[in-house]
């Protein structure tokens, strides 16, 4: 009898250490304090929740159930002594509808300096509409704004299944990052949204983005200076500005801008969007280069410019560089293979290059882009490389 009493507590301590490890391990933000009535600001509880993920020497999740949770601003702080810390979101994540008086008022939700996170699942609404009638009636008087979900200097990331909705500024932005997965991500703003840039790479390294819905009102995904080794696959753009290398180049990156290189995007359709592929640089001495880039198998739906390096890129006309100034950006070794469908322009292929740095080892491989209005152009300044396979409109490479 005694031994069985024995084995009783034993268990029993077994049973009570488990189900504390458990609750160590599953963290729940409204055992924090956190409100799922959109109203109450739980960044507090949020960042207690993640103090205690971050001191763990286990991997966590943190969990944030159905609701919706008011975020008013808040940063996921590393280094941490957890390199897996999960996120599993079923609920929504809200902004503030304002944009003024915010306690950061250039970020939003922020991570930074951590690895081994991933955020699963989830809505977040950055509310941007009034920040945007702002930018449309005050032009240069509001502020930029904050991105949706930011990582920065961090490595190992991972985004999944997520869904962000009306953000501020971009909606995405990996920046200073080394290995990060972007999957399944939904994307989300009216055409008229300015700035609202869908995923923002830069100065990052081992970037994936597989399977994109992106609709919003600048890129769909921008590609900055500093970026190297980026996948991008299975992206639907449109509404949007496409998918853009750059800008390079602008007054205030220095004389000395990093490089973007080995580059590859495929298996990417565009409809209605304003431009497919774009490379774009200011026509600046700024030094740099774009190289070993790679666009293969797109569809374009009525797409304004499909194809285009712009080496004089000024948008607005506001702050260009002097008449006849031309790009110090190297650009070489890009290749377009597999481009089909029609174009909104009857310039389908448009590359105007430096003239100071002319576009080398330009290629193109089986590309039709029919105009309905008549027969669709190709237009090259300053571009030198080779066509190959069936070419519409004809080459003028």
């Amino acid at each position: 009898m005694a031994k069985l009493l024995i084995s009783t507590c034993l268990l029993l301590q077994l049973i009570s250490s488990y189900s504390l490890a458990s609750n160590v391990n599953n963290l729940n933000v409204q055992n924090y304090g956190a409100k799922p009535d959109g109203m109450t600001d739980s960044s507090g509880p949020f960042l207690q929740a993640w103090g205690k993920a971050c001191s763990s020497s286990k991997p966590v999740t943190i969990n944030v159930p159905a609701g919706n949770f008011l975020i008013t601003g808040i940063t996921f702080s590393g280094p941490c002594k957890n390199t897996d810390i999960k996120f599993l979101i079923d609920g929504t994540i809200v902004a503030p509808s304002t944009y003024a008086n915010l306690p950061k008022p250039n970020q939003w939700i922020t991570f930074d300096s951590v690895e081994g996170v991933s955020i699963n699942g989830g809505t977040f609404k950055g509310r941007g509409e009034a920040l945007w009638n702002c930018k449309a009636v005050k032009h240069h008087h509001c502020p930029d704004g904050a991105p949706t979900v930011m990582f920065t200097n961090s490595k190992n990331i991972a985004i999944n299944s997520i869904t962000s909705i009306n953000s501020k500024l971009f909606h995405i932005v990996i920046l200073g990052c080394d290995g990060v997965t972007l999957q399944d991500v939904n994307i989300i703003a009216p055409e008229s949204s300015p700035n609202t840039d869908g995923i923002h790479v830069e100065s990052s390294t081992g970037v994936t983005i597989f399977r994109a819905n992106i609709k919003t009102g600048d890129d769909c995904i921008s590609i900055g200076p500093g970026t190297s080794h980026l996948w991008i696959e299975g992206v639907n753009c449109g509404p949007g500005h496409g998918i853009s290398i750059g800008s390079l180049g602008k007054k205030g990156q220095g004389l000395d801008v990093d490089g973007v290189q080995n580059v590859t995007v495929k298996t990417t359709v565009f409809a209605g969007a304003k431009n497919g592929f774009r490379i774009k640089t200011w026509g600046t001495k700024s030094r740099g280069y774009v190289k070993g880039v790679a666009f293969i198998n797109a569809i374009m739906k009525n797409v304004e410019n499909p194809i285009i390096i712009d080496q004089h890129y000024c948008p607005d006309d506001n702050g260009c560089p002097s008449k006849g100034s031309s790009s110090g950006i190297k650009i070489s070794d890009v290749k377009y293979v597999g481009i089909h469908s029609t174009s909104a322009s009857q310039v389908a292929v448009n590359l105007d290059c430096s003239s100071s740095n002319p576009c080398s080892q330009i290629g193109m491989r089986d590309v039709k882009l029919t105009y309905t209005n008549g027969q669709s152009q190709a237009y090259c300044m300053n571009a030198h490389g080779i066509s190959l396979g069936l070419m519409v409109p004809p080459s003028c490479l």
